[in-house]
């Protein structure tokens, strides 16, 4: 089967919502790929396991209304990489009853969240939180209270079932992340151009290697391939935040790249 017949499903991340994929959506008209768009910002306050329920709901309807049977890719943008990979590694992971070809995950945190980490620390998170109100997060967020943030920790227990549960290999896994080579502060102006880093040994630091949000450590995922952007550094002189995480899957070489994984026909997985 050609990659062009093979639909997509579009899952957005936390906080986030549909609209993220407005400069994709029309570049996946223009190819001939069908994509259906999961939409969970009605389900504020639900766990990671409610929404991935939701999102097997949502698929398995697609199917029927679309009378499709065969694989799906999955493009999703970070938390919504995490929710995708509940459902197919926890939920779905023995039984495959999903039939994914490959997974495309856009600043996903595999590893969980430094930043969401931070949030709960009682001496760092408030000014960090301080420093993302009204860019990443609203008025008044309570990080303790946020049920999102809390599995998206690194010690959650969440994190540590997709941990324990692995990729699967009948799923080509591949993560876009981009990076400020150049040190440009308007790369991501919250953070002066850097990303927060959670050390192992609980300490933390401030880094290039990421997209504002979402450090290179948190996203990197044994067995699944990474291409980190921009491929030229030059792309940062101009509008250097388009590659920061919030804009990132409207970035135009971040559309170029999807379509080229969603044009592929893959024999095998990886």
């Amino acid at each position: 089967m050609l990659s062009q017949s093979i639909p997509v499903v579009l899952v957005h991340g936390w906080k986030s919502h549909p609209g993220i994929w407005n400069r994709l959506t029309p570049q996946l008209n223009e190819a001939g790929i069908p994509f259906w768009i999961f939409d969970y910002t009605s389900l504020n306050g639900a766990s990671m396991e409610e929404i991935a329920r939701a999102l097997r709901d949502y698929i398995s309807t697609q199917r029927e209304e679309q009378e499709y049977i065969g694989s799906i890719d999955m493009v999703c943008h970070s938390i919504g990489s995490c929710i995708t990979r509940y459902l197919l590694e926890i939920m779905d992971g023995s039984d495959r009853h999903e039939q994914v070809r490959q997974l495309i995950a856009i600043g996903p945190p595999n590893n969980g969240s430094s930043l969401a980490e931070l949030f709960c620390d009682p001496v760092i998170g408030p000014e960090i939180t301080k420093r993302l109100v009204g860019t990443f997060v609203p008025e008044h967020f309570d990080p303790t209270a946020d049920i999102i943030v809390q599995a998206c920790r690194p010690g959650s227990t969440t994190m540590t079932a997709l941990r324990k549960a692995g990729i699967r290999p009948d799923i080509a896994y591949r993560l876009l992340c981009a990076e400020n080579t150049t040190c440009t502060p308007s790369f991501f102006p919250c953070f002066e151009g850097k990303t927060c880093e959670l050390q192992p040994d609980g300490n933390w630091h401030m880094t290039y290697s990421g997209d504002g949000i979402v450090p290179h450590s948190d996203s990197v995922l044994p067995g699944a391939a990474i291409e980190i952007l921009p491929a030229d550094p030059a792309a940062l002189d101009g509008d250097a935040a388009q590659y920061c995480h919030i804009r990132l899957p409207r970035a135009p070489e971040v559309v170029e790249r999807v379509l080229g994984y969603l044009r592929q026909s893959l024999t095998t997985p990886g």
